[in-house]
């Protein structure tokens, strides 16, 4: 597994506000749903894009079928798709978000020619991880859960 930094994911999810996220799901016990569920609840305003579900509200928005349809200037893509379907999403989002600034892949979900396609753009690629475990350990919220996160904080 690739190693962030701490500081590193901590200043991507801070200046991050706007996520589409590929491949979200509809049911609910789905890690696409509720990592995009949690996202918005959090502040992040999320654009769900899946094909299949395109015309359906999820999270206060309607699903769109493909990056180049969602009407917002995006900050980060999280990509929630096998890793063989990870470089057209990649191109897609590269060409859809001029100012785009980060390409999240998943757990499970890398592919190094896409990451260094985006990565030569100036976009920070992250491979192998999830952004709500991420924001979770990050910003205290896994102690509550009995969860030791390395992370030291006056929140108790």
């Amino acid at each position: 597994m690739t190693e962030y930094s701490d500081s590193f994911l901590r200043s991507v999810l801070t200046r991050t506000r706007v996520i589409a996220v590929v491949g979200v799901s509809a049911n609910p016990v789905r890690p696409s749903y509720f990592v995009a569920r949690y996202l918005a609840l959090k502040g992040f305003e999320v654009h769900p894009v899946n094909p299949g579900q395109a015309g359906k509200m999820l999270f206060g928005r309607e699903v769109v079928a493909s990056l180049e349809d969602v009407r917002a200037e995006v900050d980060m893509v999280d990509i929630f798709r096998r890793s063989e379907a990870v470089p057209p999403i990649v191109d897609a989002a590269l060409e859809a978000f001029p100012r785009l600034k980060t390409i999240w892949k998943q757990i499970g979900v890398e592919h190094a020619e896409a990451a260094a396609k985006a990565e030569a753009r100036g976009v920070t690629v992250i491979q192998n991880r999830c952004p709500k475990i991420e924001y979770q350990r990050l910003f205290g919220e896994l102690r509550m859960g009995g969860f030791a996160t390395g992370v030291i904080s006056s929140k108790l």
